[in-house]
């Protein structure tokens, strides 16, 4: 077996880099905390895990060779994205009452993050450059499950944290109108690249 540094390198870049699902546990955790924020940082980590085993397992490849099913895919995760985006957007301080009443559950996150086609490539591609760390498929699907999800509880605890900090740093309704702002067209801009 090789080195499974460089994968590490991979996966820890790869989740850590600023995104839909990294925006979204900022934006929770600005408005919601930690706690409350858990079920979709668990949702997100779940299903990136799942995901990179997936794609180990070449099922991945699927949704690559069909043209149909890959669009479908991509209207449907950016459209839950944008609807995302417009709701953080619009809402004010968290005792406000207009942003969302609740965070992303984790069954909306799991979905969210099935549904985005950043994921799906940087699985597929994970799986097919680091292939010959393992010598089956299945010992595979089960480094590259164990490394994303690892890797996205710590990212997005680290975004969350970063929201929940932004958060105390604000104090009026201007403040927050504009962190929301700011999240929800971050949110938004992170679909451009799935359109390339």
């Amino acid at each position: 077996m090789n080195s499974i540094r460089p994968l590490f390198l991979f996966v820890a870049v790869a989740t850590l880099t600023p995104g839909g699902a990294t925006m979204l546990a900022t934006a929770s955790g600005g408005r919601f905390g930690f706690a409350r924020s858990i079920p979709l940082m668990l949702g997100i980590a779940l299903a990136l895990a799942s995901l990179a085993a997936v794609a180990a397992l070449g099922l991945g490849r699927l949704l690559l060779a069909m043209p149909i099913l890959r669009t479908t895919v991509r209207a449907l995760g950016s459209a839950y994205l944008l609807w995302l985006a417009s709701r953080i957007a619009r809402s004010g301080p968290p005792n406000a009452g207009d942003g969302p009443a609740r965070p992303v559950t984790l069954v909306g996150a799991f979905l969210l993050l099935w549904l985005n086609p950043k994921s799906w490539a940087m699985t597929v591609g994970a799986a097919a450059s680091f292939a010959l760390l393992a010598s089956s498929p299945n010992r595979l699907a089960l480094l590259l499950g164990t490394a994303f999800g690892l890797a996205a509880c710590i990212s997005l605890a680290l975004w969350c944290a970063l929201g929940i900090l932004l958060a105390r740093l604000l104090y009026t309704p201007l403040h927050w109108r504009i962190l929301n702002l700011a999240m929800g067209a971050l949110l938004a801009a992170s679909i451009i690249p799935t359109w390339r």
